[in-house]
């Protein structure tokens, strides 16, 4: 399988590695030096890790060239809507995710049953940290949002999220630090006077996320429509 990476940065990188291991083939390298929009050779499909400023326009050349995209770049939900129309304008093909570790897409699971849980208990205030490398520009974390909205979705008696400290009980508080080295911590929380109960997902290195990112290529290949990791892992 021939697959276009954009962003060559750390990630990129470790992604190409893993890529070339599984036998696949790197069909180009979009960077800082060359534009995506240049990009005319065969490729299967595209992973896309660059920075949140970058994001949208790089979805949109994928749609508009036909190539299925992998997305893992963070910080432009505001826009999902909009790429996610445009995607199906163009009869694109498109898996964005917060975070391509398996483990992580299991503790999202995690997550939403315990608030599913923890919500017939008020007693329990629930909040969330998320550590990250100092390089990381976007905060809170793709990750830390999208178990965020997991608790949301499963506890009515929260109806946002806020970064830092919260105004009111109705907000859920995501408290965001960046820390060399750490490449990602994430804790949900629920303390009370008497006890407290917390899951965490700690990753141990980028070689988890880039994986998952080129075995989700692998299957997307050849497919059209919108898909979330839950479709890639029959949850």
């Amino acid at each position: 399988m021939k697959i276009l990476l954009i962003g060559y940065g750390k990630m990129g990188k470790t992604i190409e590695g893993i890529a070339l291991q599984r036998g696949n083939e790197i069909a180009g390298r979009i960077d800082v030096g060359n534009n995506l929009q240049d990009f005319n050779g065969p490729v299967d499909v595209a992973i896309e890790f660059t920075q949140p400023e970058a994001a949208v326009k790089n979805l949109k050349t994928c749609f508009d060239k036909g190539i299925p995209v992998v997305c893992g770049t963070t910080g432009w939900g505001n826009q999902q809507a909009e790429v996610e129309a445009y995607c199906k304008n163009k009869g694109g093909t498109l898996l964005y995710s917060s975070n391509f570790s398996l483990g992580v897409n299991i503790f999202f699971k995690l997550n939403e049953y315990l608030a599913r849980i923890m919500q017939h208990y008020p007693q329990y205030e629930v909040s969330i940290d998320e550590t990250h490398h100092t390089q990381k520009k976007d905060a809170p974390s793709g990750t830390a949002i999208s178990l965020a909205n997991g608790v949301l979705k499963n506890m009515k008696r929260k109806t946002e999220w806020r970064l830092g400290k919260t105004e009111s009980s109705e907000q859920l508080a995501i408290h965001s630090f960046r820390v060399d080295p750490a490449p990602g911590t994430h804790v949900v929380k629920y303390q009370s006077d008497i006890d407290d109960i917390e899951i965490t997902h700690t990753a141990h290195s980028r070689e988890g996320f880039a994986l998952g990112a080129v075995v989700v290529a692998e299957w997307l290949a050849g497919k059209k429509g919108i898909f979330t990791m839950d479709d890639f892992l029959k949850l």
